[in-house]
């Protein structure tokens, strides 16, 4: 069988993240296309760093020369590239969010299914070793009757220190923001283990101008658990802090900054499970995952990504907390 080709669109941040782990990726199975990104101060940074890489002049050449695309660009050109690459027979991997217009967002999503377009969203907790620890607990008991949930995220600043090249638009309301970019990671994780989200109460407060928000307060429930929503930029002198905890009627476990599954003893204190990776070395291999899944989308086989209407829901979500403005 031949490998699958993919194509990258976009050469930022995430867009060289996967660029990197698709090199270093079984070429058996995946082999990069090429890359395309409008700007030419970083399609010369890729030339520069990684000159054996393919680099096209055109998404429209990029698409030919891919079976799947990876859509790593602003949020605001998602859906046009999404739909040109199912058009052309590709499949789709899109970053999230999947538009910056809801609307649009849930036509593409009825579109794409009707289609039945193969197409999924770069979750990578569909692909944690640490989400896998979370779903063992669960299965033996160790949480028991689910009660509670709590999400909490801090930042030292806004964008993250790594992030600061892209600050044009992640520090805008329109596209940006540590809600969409951080929070909708770990409101898919609840959707995924604990069922559907409703959202009853939220406010948001923002800085100066049109930046992002500076902090959340959302009240919702998952599958029928109470859960509460927090996060702050300040508060932390971390570029990057986060607890996902759920309590039950047996004890609680935990994932921890990213990649870190924890478990309450019945002395109180969290124990990280033995396997446990932090984020830097546990990424790798999520990724390499997910490329393995990505893989099996585009040959048409089974595979656990995240598809477009868990991507809309938890959209949903998010942008209705957005809208919930205290300032």
């Amino acid at each position: 069988m031949a490998p699958v080709r993919l194509g990258i669109i976009g050469y930022g941040i995430m867009g060289e993240r996967l660029l990197r782990a698709a090199l270093r990726h079984d070429p058996g199975e995946v082999t990069v296309a090429g890359v395309w990104d409008p700007s030419s101060r970083a399609m010369d940074r890729l030339a520069r760093d990684l000159p054996q890489t393919p680099r096209f002049p055109s998404s429209h050449e990029l698409m030919e020369a891919s079976d799947c695309v990876y859509i790593a660009s602003p949020p605001a050109s998602h859906l046009g590239h999404a739909r040109r690459a199912i058009e052309r027979g590709c499949a789709v991997f899109c970053e999230k969010p999947l538009a910056t217009d809801l609307d649009e967002a849930a036509a593409f999503v009825a579109e794409a299914e009707s289609q039945r377009a193969r197409a999924a969203v770069n979750f990578p907790f569909a692909s944690s070793l640490a989400v896998d620890q979370l779903k063992a607990w669960i299965a033996e008991g160790a949480v028991g009757e689910t009660r509670s949930l709590r999400i909490e995220v801090a930042f030292a600043a806004w964008p993250r220190s790594w992030q600061q090249d892209a600050a044009t638009w992640l520090d805008r309301r329109e596209q940006g923001g540590f809600t969409r970019e951080v929070v909708s990671h770990f409101l898919f994780l609840t959707r995924r283990l604990l069922g559907p989200l409703d959202l009853k109460k939220s406010a948001a407060v923002f800085a100066e101008g049109d930046r992002s928000e500076r902090g959340i307060d959302a009240v919702l429930l998952a599958g029928g658990t109470p859960a509460r929503v927090t996060g702050q930029v300040g508060g932390t002198e971390a570029d990057d802090c986060n607890f996902w905890t759920l309590e039950g009627s047996a004890g609680a476990i935990r994932l921890r900054d990213w990649s870190i599954a924890e478990r309450l003893g019945e002395d109180g204190v969290w124990r990280t499970a033995p396997e446990a990776l932090p984020n830097d070395r546990a990424r790798p291999i999520v990724l390499a995952r997910q490329l393995a899944k990505v893989a099996a989308m585009t040959r048409g086989e089974p595979h656990d990504l995240a598809t477009l209407r868990e991507a809309f829901d938890v959209q949903q979500v998010v942008e209705a907390i957005l809208r919930q403005d205290a300032s």
